[in-house]
Parts: structure tokens; sequence; C-alpha cells
């Protein structure tokens, strides 16, 4: 049998792949801009073609988002999270929660027998701050506390596999819970899959986890419907 001669890879897919880089490492967050056109072809000593076209594979990829007369955006930390963001866009919001209930009552199950002294500390930080943001009516800091909560669950079960599914999540989770905001009768601090799923994990009661992890989603499914 005769093999194929191997094939150096393209110069735009080295560009692709150094970019890839900063933006997986956490160089580029997402939401932020990346460099110009000339400095980014400076710093690469590439052509303005080849760079287009690393630019152009990433933002089909959902990592890159183009804006016309603005600059090129980070829009996902991976081609997975970028692909649910595509998903989700087209997607209704009880396929979400499904997928949601699905990895967060088996996450909230496990971390209840393996979470750490520090990751209850620190899951307790966030609930804190979550009730503090709710109170002073910071919603940027509600959101995030409320999302470091739920992600620190799945990252207290001690399964990065589960960890790094879920994580990607991140966008369309965010953009789900900030909906709530401003419904009326939303309480934002409600005691139910929140405070009670960290008396089940501090309890080291794995069914209790799972049932206040599913209560959380119902509520939220709840109001997903009141909100349409």
């Amino acid at each position: 049998m005769t093999l194929e001669p191997v094939r150096r890879p393209t110069l735009s897919a080295e560009v692709l792949d150094t970019l890839r880089r900063q933006i997986t490492a956490g160089e580029w967050p997402v939401g932020t801009r990346i460099p110009p056109e000339p400095e980014l072809m400076r710093q690469l000593q590439v052509a303005r073609g080849t760079l287009r076209e690393a630019v152009r594979a990433l933002a089909h990829a959902g990592l890159l988002e183009v804006r016309q007369g603005d600059g090129t955006y980070v829009r996902a930390a991976s081609e997975l999270s970028g692909a649910v963001q595509r998903l989700y866009a087209d997607r209704a919001s009880t396929e979400l929660l499904e997928v949601r209930a699905a990895l967060e009552g088996k996450a909230a199950r496990l971390a209840a027998t393996r979470a750490t002294d520090k990751d209850l500390a620190a899951l307790t930080a966030a609930l804190e701050r979550r009730a503090e943001a709710w109170t002073a009516k910071d919603f940027e800091g509600w959101v995030t506390a409320d999302w470091e909560f739920h992600i620190r669950v799945v990252e207290a079960s001690g399964n990065a596999l589960l960890a790094e599914l879920y994580g990607n999540l991140a966008e369309p989770l965010r953009a789900s819970m900030s909906e709530f905001w401003k419904l009326p009768g939303f309480d934002g601090a409600a005691p139910a899959g929140h405070e009670d799923l960290m008396a089940a994990l501090y309890d080291h009661d794995p069914a209790a986890a799972a049932r206040q992890a599913d209560a959380n989603i119902d509520a939220t499914a709840e109001w997903h419907g009141s909100a349409g």
C-alpha cells in the first residue's frame, strides 16, 4: 500500500491555530475585541489575506464575531461553546432547561459526596454575593454570582468532562438567567434550588442535592412559562 505524502499545514492554518490558542487560553476573554488587523499582521508577520482567511474560519466556528466598522470580537472560548450558542439561538428555552436538568442534577449528586471544604466555602460566598447583588439591584453582579454558583457546583462534582461540557453553556445560560431580572414578582434571592441545595451539599446528601437542583430547574421553567 502506498502512503500519501505528509503535507505541511498551510500558513493560514498556522495562524488560525495561533489565534485559537489565544482565545482558549483566555488571553482574549469572551466579549473583548482582538487586536486590529495591522497589529496582528505585524505580530504574526503574515499578509492581510492570510490573516483574514484564519479570522473567517474562526468566525464560522463561532469563536469570533466580525462587526463591520467596529472590529472583531471573541464570541466563545471554544468551538463547542460557539456551536452551543448557534444552536441555542434557534431553539426553544425548554431545550436548554432539559440539558441543564441532565447536567446539574448529576453534578449536584456527585458534589454532595465529593465537594471539599474549599468548594463549599466558595459556593457559600457566591450565594452571599448573589443575595447582596439582588438587594442592591446590581444586575451584572447578580448574574455573575448566580452563574458562579452553578458552575462551581458542577466543578465540585470532581468530573472534569462534566465541568467542561457545562462550562460551554456559559453564554446561553447567562443570557437565560438575565431574562428574569425584570419579570414582575421574580425573586432573585429565593432559597429554592440555591440555599436549599447548599444545605444538602453541607449535609453530604446526594438525593437531596439532586432534588434541589431539579427544584431550581422546575422554578426556572415556570418563570420561562410566565415570560412567554
